[in-house]
């Protein structure tokens, strides 16, 4: 499907978001255990009849956030023209996300770190010391489910993978309605010899997509 189209400044912000859900995968293998995982996810949500559109981050050329600050000016990213001044009509106008990183490092790939820090322009900041700040995505009932893989079978060698995407959501005003952490698996499309995790993305996507009709 093509979900590339161009819209840039304010025009962001000329529909409001809708009960639909953006699917974006953050793995640098194709046809991986994390893309299994987000296809499963999607499909749960499609089943309980919500529309979701999906990005794999590998697929898409940008660069990670300069600092530049030309944001809080313009209210959407000017300093940079690449994928992502793409994708943000795609984050603004769907209420849900459903993001999903393989663990590098006991973190989220390097990927996943970029498009995170590239939603820095939907933040309004005040003039103050230290300076407040609010989401221009909050108070507009998005919420957000959360998948990560690690090859080691136990919690503490998954790191901050979770975390990592959890509290940046959060602080942009999604609510976390649930997370999938599955360990001890590495093998290409491995995932797909295990029933109950498969059945637990789905059940994920479900979650997410009754939670954003509620």
């Amino acid at each position: 499907m093509d979900i590339m189209h161009k819209m840039t400044g304010r025009e962001v912000f000329d529909r409001l978001p809708g009960i639909k859900v953006l699917g974006v995968g953050a793995s640098p293998r194709k046809n991986g255990n994390s893309d299994v995982l987000l296809k499963y996810i999607l499909k749960g949500i499609n089943e309980d009849g919500t529309a979701a559109n999906m990005i794999q981050l590998r697929d898409l050329k940008f660069d990670p956030c300069i600092g530049c600050e030309k944001c809080r000016k313009d209210k959407i990213c000017t300093g940079l023209t690449d994928a992502m001044t793409l994708t943000y009509p795609l984050v603004y106008q769907s209420r849900g996300l459903a993001l999903v990183s393989p663990t590098h490092n006991y973190n989220i790939t390097a990927w996943m770190k970029a498009f995170i820090d590239r939603l820095y322009c939907f933040y309004d900041f005040e003039n103050t010391r230290p300076r407040a700040w609010s989401s221009r995505l909050a108070d507009q009932g998005r919420k957000a489910v959360l998948a990560a893989v690690a090859e080691q079978e136990d919690e503490f060698d998954m790191g901050f993978t979770l975390e990592a995407m959890r509290r940046p959501l959060q602080s942009a005003g999604y609510e976390i309605v649930g997370v999938l952490p599955v360990y001890g698996i590495f093998d290409r499309g491995g995932v797909k010899k295990n029933e109950d995790v498969l059945l637990a993305a789905g059940k994920l996507g479900t979650e997410l997509s009754r939670a954003l009709q509620s």
